[in-house]
């Protein structure tokens, strides 16, 4: 194709259409040592940043020719996301913490932090870059200028992974010995002019330094003595601490792709405005259109240039190309929108449908549920180190303490900081069916109250618990005093009328009511309180005969308004 050219990944990174997508104003400044260690690695960002957004072109043809632009690797990388994070994820602690560990970490990602915007940001840069960056910090307390008080938080912070710069064990690459964050900034400098300035910041477990410009302007210990950075490799590859994107093998397919619908959108313009030919004539000024008359010599030609493509073939071609990237992604045809019957297929046919998808789901999980793991200790230890008083059990924002569990954590313990990770299934559930399952295993006695709420996705099993028990024990309360009432009116009833009211039992007769219930020797001395039945009973018999015959004063909702 004349006009067009895909320059290569490191000639992409340098576009200005790009830096957006690396950093503020770029790539960063890079030493030759950084840059012989992680040039490639962020060329690789660059380019897959490039196909994400869109910019699968770098020239432009001329005005008025086509030049179409799928973005598959986009829209794919994207499914893959929502599919696997659009339905969260909730944490449990080990058996001994329950009672305080879910709330605190709760407090963490619900709180101090948007937990859906983190993890669709996590797993954005993990899916287009491979990698996944994020850094714990605390935020303390402070009071804006409207005096509204802020109290401190744990954050937690995705970073762009074109910024970070790990170093690992040589020996461990899971233990991460130096941390350094780069990228650039605006700011004013002394002059009062704006002016871009790089922001360098070096941490160790000992040591945490920050410089601009290269100019140290800061050094403290890192007092969590831990490098507080997660890295979470989106698909893991063997021997390597890097991970692969979701759209590595779509690019060169995607490219394809477009490049042949430019191509078909060419040839049906052609057809659309094919080339006049004219033998015998002579008339440069003739006009081409409908509905236009030509006068022409007798014995001259006049007809089209016709090609004779069948566009058949490209469009099975392009059709082959599509439902190779749906392979390659494992994203099924029918998930972008295709119209397709509606049916009542099971999950167990809806599972095999989608078993590619749900093979990389798995992979996906597995990697972030490490991650995850890591990033809960590393905010539970930062919380534990600036708010000290969170080691103490709070009734009113904890869960419910059993015999056995500490009233205090005790933050050495390795125990607290264990944390597991409980994915929804991705695929749609339903729910009736779930239910008779849930009751057919309680039936059997295979499955438990608290089991079956948990396999219903509640993430506090034994809060439910009691908020269920402290409902039915309310309604069991409410219909005692019910029936209580109901008992004293047919009481007070059959002592006025003498007869007992219809479709009720006879009531016993009220204490004090004759001389032989009085003589009788009283079988239940707490039902003896003659004086407190004689009071309610009394109430009772006002309200109903008020009731009864409507000696009420009639009540006025305005007597103002009458009165004028």
């Amino acid at each position: 194709m004349s006009g067009i050219n895909f320059y290569t990944p490191g000639h992409q990174a340098l576009g200005s259409t790009l830096t957006v997508s690396i950093s503020p104003l770029g790539l960063v400044e890079l030493s030759d040592e950084e840059f012989e260690v992680n040039g490639p690695r962020l060329s690789r960002y660059a380019r897959n940043w490039a196909w994400w957004m869109g910019m699968h072109w770098t020239h432009r043809r001329a005005p008025g020719e086509p030049q179409l632009t799928f973005n598959y690797t986009q829209a794919l990388s994207d499914y893959k996301n929502n599919f696997s994070f659009s339905r969260g994820v909730t944490f449990s602690a080990a058996k001994q913490y329950q009672h305080i560990i879910p709330a605190l970490v709760n407090r963490i990602w619900e709180r101090d932090n948007d937990k859906a915007t983190v993890l669709a940001e996590v797993a954005q840069n993990g899916g287009v870059t491979g990698d996944a960056f994020a850094k714990i910090a605390y935020d303390p307390a402070w009071v804006d200028s409207a005096r509204n008080v802020h109290p401190g938080r744990v954050r937690i912070l995705p970073l762009n992974p074109s910024t970070c710069f790990p170093e690992w064990h040589p020996h461990d690459r899971e233990r991460l010995v130096r941390f350094k964050l780069k990228y650039r900034f605006w700011g004013t400098n002394l002059e009062g002019t704006r002016q871009v300035f790089t922001y360098t910041e070096v941490l160790t477990d000992d040591t945490v330094e920050e410089y601009v410009n290269d100019e140290l302007i800061d050094r403290r210990p890192n007092r969590l003595g831990q490098i507080p950075v997660v890295h979470i490799p989106n698909i893991s590859v063997s021997g390597s601490p890097w991970g692969i994107s979701d759209i590595e093998n779509l690019i060169a397919l995607n490219r394809e792709y477009n490049e042949k619908a430019t191509e078909i959108s060419d040839i049906v313009n052609y057809h659309s405005q094919p080339i006049t030919v004219m033998q015998g004539a002579k008339n440069p000024s003739t006009e081409v259109g409908a509905h236009k008359v030509w006068h022409v010599p007798q014995e001259a030609k006049v007809y089209t240039l016709e090609n004779g493509v069948d566009l058949v073939g490209p469009l099975q071609y392009m059709e082959l190309i599509k439902r190779a990237m749906h392979e390659m992604s494992g994203v099924p045809e029918t998930a972008l929108g295709q119209q397709q019957a509606i049916s009542n297929t099971s999950g167990v046919a809806l599972a095999i449908q989608y078993l590619p998808l749900m093979s990389q789901h798995e992979a996906k999980v597995r990697n972030y549920s490490v991650g995850l793991r890591k990033i809960n200790e590393l905010a539970l230890r930062t919380l534990f180190l600036f708010e000290p008083e969170t080691l103490l059990y709070d009734p009113d924002t904890d869960g419910i303490i059993e015999p056995g569990q500490p009233s205090v954590i005790d933050p050495t313990d390795p125990l607290v900081y264990r944390t597991e990770c409980h994915w929804p299934p991705p695929l749609p559930v339903d729910t009736l069916i779930k239910l008779n399952e849930i009751q057919l295993k309680m039936g059997l006695g295979l499955e438990s109250k608290r089991g079956a709420l948990k396999d219903l996705g509640t993430e506090f099993p034994d809060e439910k618990a009691a908020e269920i028990f402290e409902e039915l024990r309310n309604d069991a309360i409410e219909q005692g005093a019910l029936e209580f009432i109901r008992a004293q009116i047919n009481s007070a009833i059959l002592a006025m009328t003498g007869m007992t009211p219809q479709g009720e039992n006879a009531p016993a007769p009220p204490t004090g009511a004759n001389s032989d219930s009085a003589s009788a020797p009283p079988t239940n001395p707490v039902a003896n309180q003659a004086t407190v039945m004689a009071g309610t009973e009394h109430k009772i018999m006002t309200e109903l005969v008020t009731l009864a015959h409507g000696s009420r004063t009639p009540q006025r909702r305005d007597p103002d308004t009458d009165s004028a």
